[in-house]
């Protein structure tokens, strides 16, 4: 990163002095750190101005809620003075929420980002620049990105494992890679990495037993339940470790050396609001706004990631706790009887009516009307008319209404260019 101009050991320096804070002055830090950002874009980034027009800008909770679609003009025109595109980082989001972003940030900002990556993975003993990965993630496939991401790879200390191909032939190919390489972690998409794991499972093959200097497993973009942890860890044989972040911003949250998913507080602030953009309660569902303290190229000031999560009752200022990561905002189930209902509780359920000796390796659930849904999926055979008699008294009994499902056997499921699987899909 320094040959590419980013400060990061000046970045590691503020992190750590950030870290030296303590909790009973860490609100006042918080809150000294937002009046800043916000009046630097006033008084330097015009979009910013015209966005927040007459708002308060003395109560935090008035000031509007900034959302993908207020950033659907070139980034150019959304950057601060005295920023230039060959000034900054930028980068482009994979649109899996369904509106793709460029954003940019400023070349510190982006620093502090890798400096909090690389703080957190110390946590384990794991080594960003040297530990070797075994990365679970996709891969342009265009010649010149390809070779790119490819020397990325080799100059990182990283081993890449494609995952848009993950037939059987392939997870084996894989395993032999597992065999020969000494791998210290695991990390990439969990959809990819659960897939694996009942790979070994079939096959009876923990891990570690093929591959002895692995000690981790960190997934990330994809929901991680609870059910697919526990597989995970055992035919892994290490530790799972589950990140939250968003590409254009930072890393949001990570599982700390106690098992509690702790939010970034010290270069982002995050919270949790009702539909007004009020903050709600700890331990209440809302939806998750994020604001970049130290992020001057561009604002991202109570941004909406488009995620539902749920603030744990024991957070801090300075120790935010993530109790429950609900999924997307947008992914929503709207029945036939009018109750909506969250995707992911969709696709729990389905999970809970498959059972834990399913042949269902991986699937996803696609609505077409209030009524009509496809359940795509992958196994080794068909299911039978038991299991889908199962399978639909599980949503009848969850959903208190009817529905009609389409079963769609396939060898392979889609996943979008970055290897991300979205596992509840709603045409509506």
């Amino acid at each position: 990163m320094r040959l590419k101009g980013f400060p990061l050991q000046e970045a590691k320096s503020r992190l750590a002095e950030i870290q030296q804070i303590s909790e009973s002055d860490y609100a006042a830090y918080i809150e000294k750190a937002r009046e800043k950002i916000i009046s630097y874009h006033l008084q330097h980034n015009p979009f910013y101005k015209k966005f927040i027009g007459s708002a308060n800008t003395n109560d935090w909770q008035q000031l509007p809620v900034m959302t993908k679609k207020d950033l659907q003009m070139p980034l150019e025109e959304r950057l601060s003075d005295s920023f230039t595109i060959k000034k900054v980082h930028t980068g482009k989001t994979s649109g899996s929420s369904g509106t793709p972003l460029h954003y940019a940030k400023d070349l510190f900002c982006h620093a502090l980002t890798w400096a909090g990556i690389i703080d957190r993975f110390g946590w384990y003993g794991l080594d960003f620049n040297n530990s070797y990965q075994a990365r679970f993630y996709g891969i342009p496939l265009e010649f010149v990105p390809y070779r790119k991401e490819r020397l990325k790879d080799r100059l990182s200390s990283r081993y890449r494992f494609p995952i848009f191909d993950l037939s059987e032939k392939k997870l084996s190919q894989f395993l032999d890679v597992f065999r020969r390489k000494k791998f210290d972690y695991i990390n990439g998409h969990t959809s990819s990495i659960v897939l694996f794991a009942k790979f070994l499972q079939k096959k009876n093959i923990k891990l570690t037993s093929v591959c002895p200097t692995l000690t981790h497993c960190i997934v990330t973009s994809e929901m991680l339940f609870p059910d697919d942890k526990q597989l995970l860890e055992l035919q892994l044989g290490v530790p799972v470790i589950n990140e939250y972040g968003a590409s254009e911003l930072d890393l949001l949250a990570f599982t700390n050396p106690d098992g509690k998913f702790q939010i970034n507080s010290e270069n982002l602030f995050l919270e949790v609001v009702d539909d007004q953009g009020v903050q709600v309660p700890n331990g209440t569902p809302g939806t998750i706004l994020v604001t970049m303290l130290y992020n001057k190229a561009h604002p991202f000031i109570r941004y909406e990631v488009g995620d539902i999560g749920v603030l744990d009752e024991t957070s801090t200022p300075k120790k935010p706790i993530l109790k429950e990561l609900l999924g997307r905002a947008n992914d929503n189930a709207v029945l036939a009887n009018g109750t909506t209902v969250p995707g992911h509780t969709f696709y729990y359920i389905a999970k809970s009516g498959m059972g834990t000796d399913t042949v269902v390796q991986e699937f996803v659930i696609t609505q077409h009307t209030k009524s009509d849904f496809t359940l795509t999926y992958v196994a080794s055979r068909e299911l039978n008319t038991d299991e889908k008699n199962t399978l639909e008294e599980a949503f009848l009994r969850y959903l208190n209404t009817p529905i009609a499902i389409t079963y769609e056997r396939t060898e392979l499921l889609d996943r979008s260019n970055r290897g991300k699987l979205k596992q509840f899909i709603s045409e509506l």
